[in-house]
């Protein structure tokens, strides 16, 4: 019985992953073939007309191209949010230690002081990059926002075989009667991907602790298998 069940609630958890995932894959479509692909027909369209225009109105040819303009930025703004959605780029500017460094720093007066102990091998394999950096990135912005934290200790360490990632606050704690946010639900399917294992909790002293431990070697966290 015990068996069966277990073996019902694994294949429930990669269902669940494969349903994120597609969800994930079909959001970027939608923002590539929606937005991003009529938004470059669009500015052809408009550099188009200002060269036919040119010919006997300058100041209307003119016109046109600062409106084009405009959307080769917003196009630009739109090609970066999404390649940051499959990758951070500063995991590709800084690298791993230096990235978690950035998402440590104060982001304001009122904000928690932050305390970072780090000791991670180098290199990591990509996917556990991404979800390590990403699960610290969430609980910091939970903390922050949420928690009414007074301090938030990061602790990125390896373990044999793995990359253990722990957030602990000592902020307002856990609503039991809430279900899991957005937030909490991103950082478990990453862990879960990886074939890794996922805990939050109340802490004894006050405030929530979220734990991840991220297998270095698996299926899923080769080097260069990176996902998003």
């Amino acid at each position: 019985m015990r068996a069966t069940a277990a073996g019902a609630a694994l294949q429930r958890s990669r269902e669940e992953l494969v349903i994120a995932r597609e969800a994930e894959r079909e959001r970027l479509r939608r923002d590539i073939h929606d937005g991003l692909g009529p938004a470059l027909a669009a500015i052809k369209v408009r550099i188009d007309a200002a060269r036919n225009v040119a010919r006997h109105d300058l100041e209307e040819a003119d016109r046109i191209l600062e409106t084009a303009s405009r959307g080769v930025t917003e196009a630009v703004r739109d090609i970066r949010r999404i390649v940051h959605d499959l990758r951070p780029p500063t995991l590709d500017d800084l690298g791993f230690a230096k990235a978690i460094e950035q998402a440590c720093e104060p982001v304001g007066p009122d904000g928690p002081d932050v305390v970072l102990s780090l000791s991670a091998p180098d290199p990591l394999p990509a996917a556990v990059e991404v979800a390590a950096y990403r699960i610290v990135a969430e609980a910091l912005r939970n903390a922050r926002r949420h928690a009414r934290a007074g301090r938030v200790d990061v602790r990125v360490s390896a373990e044999p075989g793995t990359l253990v990632v722990e957030i602990a606050d000592d902020g307002r704690g856990l609503d039991e009667a809430s279900p899991p946010g957005v937030g909490l639900r991103s950082m478990r399917e990453r862990t879960t991907e990886l074939g890794g294992a996922f805990a939050v909790g109340a802490r004894s002293t006050g405030g929530t602790v979220v734990r991840a431990e991220l297998p270095l070697r698996s299926s899923g966290a080769e080097p260069g298998a990176a996902h998003a």
